[in-house]
């Protein structure tokens, strides 16, 4: 049975990756014309504003538990893109701020690292670790290219009217397709491989390595 101790060192670091992620979406789409998050009480880091029990809680556990990936969301903060000034080019730039916030929470889980060095602090080292590597993998899986990801919404903004909307149709299989890609290794053969890339590299940058 896990313990207390372990149980914080995951899922303090996880929550916050998914929970900040949609933060970062609604402070966006807000500096862009867009307040519904605002309006929602959802532009807060306080991480129980975006909990979703199933997502951010159930999922992310048994997934951990079952196979060692972690894979959960929270709730959608809510974007209004006809309230955006540029609606189509502000898109790409909510989307993005998913994924941005995910690296900055990366850059900062690093710097604790050097605070439990000092501190001779292994729990601390360990969730720092932890964090690093769930907002690497989190900013990673939502840049691919497919809708509903932030990386399919990214698309979406730079392809041409026509082919934009064709594209945005295959939101509603986006999840399965996602399943699937998991399913065939794409976890395994390529997003686990950059995490493990950019981690190395931002290890051997700072002198931990």
């Amino acid at each position: 049975m896990i313990d207390i101790q372990t149980l914080l060192i995951y899922a303090i670091p996880a929550i916050f990756a998914i929970t900040v992620h949609e933060a970062a979406h609604g402070w966006a789409a807000s500096q862009l014309g867009d307040h519904s998050a605002k309006m929602m009480g959802r532009l807060t880091l306080n991480p129980i504003k975006h909990i979703d029990l199933v997502g951010t809680i159930i999922v992310p556990a048994v997934m951990y538990f079952t196979s060692g990936f972690i894979f959960g969301w929270a709730k959608p903060v809510p974007v209004n893109v006809s309230a955006l000034r540029s609606p189509k080019q502000d898109m790409m730039w909510v989307a993005l701020a998913g994924p941005a916030s995910n690296f900055i929470m990366a850059t900062l889980w690093l710097g604790a690292i050097f605070i439990a060095i000092q501190a001779d602090s292994q729990f601390l080292a360990n969730m720092a670790q932890f964090g690093i590597e769930i907002n690497l993998l989190l900013a990673i899986l939502n840049l691919l290219p497919l809708p509903p990801l932030d990386g399919g919404r990214v698309m979406s903004s730079l392809l041409p009217p026509n082919l934009s909307y064709q594209y945005d149709q295959l939101e509603p299989y986006g999840l399965f397709i996602l399943l699937g890609l998991l399913f065939l290794g794409v976890f395994q053969n390529v997003i686990l491989p950059i995490m493990l890339f950019i981690e190395q590299w931002a290890f051997t940058l700072v002198g931990l390595i």
